[in-house]
């Protein structure tokens, strides 16, 4: 499997390169060359079927000869060993937890499957890897995690000041060694803004390993399709599939949603749920798409306003809006219909949801008010205790620490500040 850059100006290459430069030097985002077909006898049986086969027979095609076939069974295996499971919440509707990994967040899979592809393509490799990421919250956490310690590796983590969860500061700060973590003065959009700038910069490239553990890593976003393979194999009607409703922030996870379905996996619908930064919602009514600023919210890591993967969603359909809008909705959430959510499934369902999760839920229960003979889930895509400074006040009672949480909240924070400057980055990346 070969990959060419979204903007069509750079040479294609194959899934290793993909992973290692991040993003082309033309600064589009990579795609593969064609979309595989999943073999029919997979979704047919997929429920005699383990975790790791499924995964293992969805990532293979577009890894092609990069890994042997051995060693990408065993990336996989470590990848998803820990419980996913979609467990029932109100009539018609179910919950997908993806959070039951070591940081309590659906970008664990992400961020283990990439760090040991990486691992493997530079394990003889002389010169230091830098791995260089913007999060909005649980990205870094997951790539602190997936990369702790391994060797020839440095991390460095953007993040915008107070707009990230005390907790999610933690996960990303605490760790020390080869994790590296920087608090920009200013919003998501501009970390990834000086991220992209690092990757163009010709200095830079030609100074330092350079790659990215963002979604617009082709190894960061294409595992995350076994959320929704896994998913449908616990899913309990296999003649209704389930419509399925994402919490969207730059949309990687439900870009990997849409491309399973896109290869064979039976999905009724998408919903794409947005808090206020709804430049999606606008452009599925509009045609017009128009990045902004983004703004503060509850539901802090999808506060993106121009979201990286969503070239990748117009893609897949051929940039054909009214093949997309067949298959996704894209609605918008504000913080007051969160909070309430929040309160009234714990009350009525004794169910406690994160405010992205919430999110995802209110999306879906809208949809499925139009359309009553359906059934689907939400993506609940991290722990509510990650949340816990917005989450409790809601639900006036605490929310007991997992052991990963009750183990960092009293660490000190190490940290760098940074003005969002490209060349305050670029003299620290030099310096490392």
């Amino acid at each position: 499997m070969n990959y060419y850059s979204l903007n069509k100006k750079a040479p294609h290459v194959d899934f290793k390169q993909a992973t290692i430069k991040g993003q082309a030097p033309d600064k589009g985002l990579y795609f593969p060359e064609r979309l595989p077909l999943l073999d029919k006898s997979l979704i047919d049986n997929i429920e005699s079927i383990s975790n790791e086969e499924i995964a293992f027979q969805v990532i293979r095609p577009y890894v092609g000869e990069a890994i042997p076939e051995q060693i990408l069974f065993d990336i996989v295996s470590q990848t998803i060993n820990f419980n996913i499971p979609l467990v029932s919440v109100s009539p018609n509707v179910y919950a997908l937890e993806m959070f039951h990994g070591n940081t309590l967040a659906f970008k664990d899979i992400g961020a283990r499957f990439m760090s040991r592809c990486l691992g493997y393509f530079v394990k003889d490799n002389n010169k230091k890897v830098t791995v260089l990421v913007a999060t909005s919250g649980d990205t870094g956490g997951a790539v602190a995690d997936g990369f702790y310690g391994v060797e020839g590796v440095q991390v460095v983590i953007l993040y915008p000041s107070g707009k990230v969860s005390s907790v999610q500061e933690k996960q990303l700060t605490t760790l020390g060694k080869n994790i590296n973590a920087i608090e920009v003065n200013g919003t998501f959009d501009d970390c990834q803004k000086m991220v992209k700038q690092a990757f163009a910069d010709e200095q830079l490239c030609s100074s330092l390993f350079l790659t990215s553990a963002n979604s617009i890593n082709v190894a960061r976003w294409l595992p995350q399709q076994f959320y929704y393979f896994l998913a449908y194999k616990q899913w309990h009607d296999k003649k209704n599939p389930p419509v399925i409703s994402v919490p969207s922030g730059n949309f990687g996870n439900i870009c990997a949603g849409l491309l399973a379905m896109k290869t064979g996996l039976p999905i009724r619908h998408f919903i794409a749920a947005c808090n206020a930064n709804d430049v999606v919602p606008k452009f599925m009514k509009s045609n017009q798409y128009h990045a902004q600023q983004s703004v503060a919210t509850i539901s802090n890591a999808m506060d993106v306003g121009d979201p990286s993967n969503f070239i990748r969603i117009v893609e897949m359909f051929d940039h054909d809006i009214y093949k997309l809008r067949e298959v996704l909705t894209a609605v918008s959430i504000d913080d007051d219909s969160t909070r309430n959510a929040i309160e009234t499934v714990e009350k009525n369902h004794d169910y406690l949801m994160d405010p992205h999760g919430a999110v995802g839920y209110i999306a879906l229960n809208q949809y499925l008010q139009k359309y009553q003979h359906l059934q689907g889930f939400f993506a609940e895509t991290a722990h509510p205790v990650k949340f816990y400074d917005v989450v409790e006040p809601i639900i006036k009672k605490e929310i007991p620490l997992p052991p990963v949480v009750a183990d960092i909240v009293n660490k000190p924070k190490i940290a760098t500040s940074m003005d969002a400057d490209f060349a305050q980055l670029k003299d620290y990346l030099l310096s490392l």
